[in-house]
């Protein structure tokens, strides 16, 4: 039986923040796959062009001298997916503090599947278009859509082993770093140093901030935007500087559970005595039991908490309107970056994590997760081909015109069948694992 005032409380003081983050990232994947299919559906639709048209509009503002002005596009792509990165740098600071990361024995296995998992797709993808005009696209099938593969893990339920849930998600925290690094080193073509050195001065007064104990969240706001104006004149894309905010979020808690528990004591005490009456009193105390309450949580873990879900359910799928309304006709499917997009995550991104995670297994480094078989493992690296999101941002970096509309076209078809044929290929491992014996995680 649940208590009377069970209804009342979030989800996130039911589950832990594991079950929490699956539980956003399956939910945000359904939402995320259908404002992709809508933006295909409008684009091939009568009212495609119009549609196209309406995201190149362009906006801006001034700061000083300085004019920002971009089209509606560009403001979801550098401007609102900032914030995304910046709960990836959140995730990934938390993975390195408290995950499956902190560990470097833990850390081992996944950090050796996501090297392959990036390295492999980009060799394939390089060995398809060398000396081409979309060479500069081998960024592209180098990263994991984690959203995409909650919600495959969701769908397989109870037959996907735990250890291999936990092993995909550390794994799509760590390909997200490499993608980021991608970003910041492998497309940035010139560098203007003197707002470069504008966002380093931000950055450093970010961190003396956090130092001298300022926790005005406004003013963290300001400087963060500071960072990204500076970033994104320089040249290095400014969604580089959500990364960096987010790495920089102190873990540690501010009051202490003990603490907190003696100001609720105190504050219920008032609440039976006779002052509880008296408006200046009762605001001030139960402000101060609001401030400890607040600070009990660090406050990576609040901005985690509560930006995932406007992330996943306004953010990334305003990216998918914005991005993914691709005119598409039979003809380009079979254009050499489409077929190499493809090919590059639905062959690269498994073999690539299934040798590397051997390799690591193989030379003791790493073991893998209990009740988790190469078979499964397969089956997760071929997960890990579902590259939508990042992988359409990475497209928007390198590519442009009908090179750009072919490799997001290439990212879809190698995204779904990676999908399909992983889920499968989990399934078919399962049902085989069933009254036969464990593999041997170490031979």
């Amino acid at each position: 039986m649940h208590g009377p005032d069970a209804i009342h409380k979030p989800i996130g003081f039911l589950v832990d923040p594991l079950k929490r983050f699956m539980l956003i990232e399956a939910a945000d994947g359904g939402i995320l796959l259908l404002a992709a299919l809508a933006a295909l559906g409008i684009a091939n639709s009568p009212l495609g062009a119009s549609y196209i048209a309406f995201w190149q509009k362009d906006l801006g503002f001034v700061v000083g001298n300085t004019t920002v002005r971009m089209p509606l596009q560009l403001w979801i792509n550098d401007g609102l997916m900032a914030v995304f990165f910046f709960v990836v740098g959140l995730e990934v600071k938390r993975e390195f503090v408290t995950g499956e990361l902190r560990e470097f024995k833990h850390a081992v296995l996944p950090l050796a599947g996501a090297i392959g998992g990036m390295a492999v797709p980009a060799g394939i993808y390089l060995f398809q278009q060398w000396g081409t005009v979309g060479q500069h696209g081998w960024g592209i099938p180098m990263a994991t859509d984690i959203a995409f593969v909650v919600g495959c893990m969701a769908i397989l339920g109870s037959r996907i082993p735990n250890g291999l849930r936990i092993m995909l998600l550390s794994l799509a925290i760590a390909d997200d770093i490499g993608a980021v690094l991608v970003i910041a080193i492998g497309y940035t073509a010139h560098i203007h140093l003197s707002a470069l050195g504008f966002s380093v001065l931000g950055i450093g007064l970010f961190i003396l901030l956090l130092k001298i104990g300022v926790r005005n969240n406004l003013v963290y706001l300001l400087v963060g935007f500071g960072i990204w104006v500076g970033f994104h004149e320089s040249g290095v894309h400014a969604t580089v500087a959500g990364v960096i905010v987010g790495l920089l979020t102190p873990t540690r808690r501010i009051v202490k559970r003990a603490r907190l528990n003696f100001i609720i004591q105190r504050t219920l005490s008032f609440m039976q005595g006779d002052h509880w009456e008296n408006p200046a009193e009762r605001y001030a105390r139960l402000r101060q039991m609001e401030r400890y309450a607040r600070d009990t949580l660090s406050p990576l873990e609040r901005l985690e908490t509560e930006l995932h879900p406007w992330v996943g359910f306004m953010i990334m799928p305003l990216f998918a309107l914005a991005n993914a309304g691709v005119i598409i006709q039979t003809a380009d499917i079979a254009m050499p970056v489409a077929t190499a997009t493809m090919l590059s995550l639905l062959l690269g991104k498994p073999i690539g994590i299934f040798c590397f995670s051997w390799l690591a297994v193989k030379a003791r480094w790493a073991q893998l997760p209990e009740g988790v078989t190469w078979k499964l493992l397969l089956g997760g690296g071929m997960l890990g081909g579902i590259g939508f999101t990042m992988a359409i941002f990475i497209a928007g970096l390198a590519l442009e015109g009908d090179l750009l509309n072919h490799a997001k076209i290439g990212i879809m078809i190698g995204s779904l069948l990676s999908a399909v044929f992983g889920m499968m290929l989990i399934l078919l491992a399962g049902r085989q694992q069933k009254g036969a014996a464990p593999e041997n995680n170490v031979s």
